[in-house]
């Protein structure tokens, strides 16, 4: 499971760089950085719903602060 959510991760870093290269090369002229931001807010989304359905099926249990 921590592989996955490092992955989720990554996926998401990766689409807001990717977002502030096209924000910086296009200079707001194409869609680019639009998808690019919506693709993050869906691997955000995507991500979040996972660690809720794998809290609720035992996956992943509470550990609480130490």
């Amino acid at each position: 499971m921590k592989i996955v959510v490092a992955v989720a991760f990554f996926l998401i870093i990766g689409s807001l760089f990717s977002a502030l290269l096209f924000l910086m090369r296009d200079k707001g002229k194409s869609n680019h950085t639009v998808q690019a931001l919506t693709m993050r807010v869906g691997f955000s989304v995507a991500l979040f719903i996972l660690l809720l359905v794998l809290h609720k099926l035992g996956y992943i249990q509470p550990t609480g602060l130490h």
